[in-house]
């Protein structure tokens, strides 16, 4: 279905793409069929993270409706989060990115977290060295201050796109030889495989922070745009504390779930 808008007084006729699908009175509201051939846009890759949606105007009239039929649809798709929409001069209907949904009821890292939801998971090594453990260090890992870490810190991508920083400190003398093992995978794989040290559970603290320039720049996010912080001592099946770590997550990437029970007798 062509639609036809006009641009600094000529008519420019633009066709509608070969998924869109035009609403039948017969088949349920009309907003709700538009809805539903915009989010199978979404699913089945017409549209795309990032890409932005053309103007109201256009979109009504590839679908034959008016522009309160649309918005009704627009405001659905905002709720289920697979559109997003912003104001100002590079404002817009966008196709939203996919969130990363943690499950904190349940313990796995990031490569795990994203396998459930779909998502492929990469990282890029920042850097890898070995430091001296501080104070505050050596009291979460139980060694002595100043016995040898190793840290590692890595920018995490969820198809292809940057989620999270992690930096992430193990004890040396537990993991001799870690640092020159795949970084670029699952640490926690690695240490299972290598180390028979697979963490199975943590403490996690998490706090809103804003990215600071350097951050903002890895991330790609504006300077002092909201992040989730999170900082977690991990342990191993015997109950050893393996991994100390501080993940900065992008807050419009994220999102953090916890499942709630009631206790017999409150």
């Amino acid at each position: 279905m062509p639609s036809r808008q006009k641009d600094a007084g000529r008519e420019m006729l633009f066709e509608a793409p070969s998924w869109v699908a035009a609403p039948r009175s017969a088949a349920g509201p009309l907003y709700a069929q538009i809805t539903e051939v915009l989010a199978a846009a979404v699913e089945d890759g017409f549209l795309q993270p990032g890409d932005r949606l053309p103007p109201e105007r256009q979109l009504a009239a590839w679908f034959g409706v008016n522009r309160l039929t649309l918005r009704q649809s627009l405001a659905e798709l905002e709720r289920r989060r697979l559109i997003r929409r912003s104001v100002g001069r590079r404002g817009g209907t966008f196709v939203a990115e996919p969130k990363l949904e943690r499950d904190l009821s349940s313990f796995a890292g990031f490569s795990e977290h994203a396998r459930r939801i779909g998502l492929t998971a990469t990282a890029v090594v920042l850097r890898a060295r070995s430091l001296p453990a501080s104070p505050e260090a050596a009291a979460a890992l139980e060694l002595e201050t100043g016995a040898e870490l190793y840290e590692i810190r890595r920018l995490r991508l969820a198809n292809g796109r940057p989620v999270l920083l992690e930096c992430s400190s193990f004890p040396a003398a537990r993991f001799p030889g870690l640092l020159a093992g795949p970084l670029e995978g699952s640490l926690y794989d690695l240490l299972a495989e290598g180390y028979g040290a697979r963490p199975v559970r943590g403490v996690e603290t998490i706090e809103p922070v804003t990215a600071g320039k350097e951050t903002a720049r890895l991330l790609e996010v504006g300077v002092g745009d909201p992040l989730l912080a999170v900082e977690r001592i991990a342990f191993d099946g015997l109950g050893a504390p393996v991994e100390l770590a501080r993940d900065l997550f992008r807050g419009d990437r994220t999102r953090m779930v916890v499942w709630s029970f009631h206790l017999s007798g409150q």
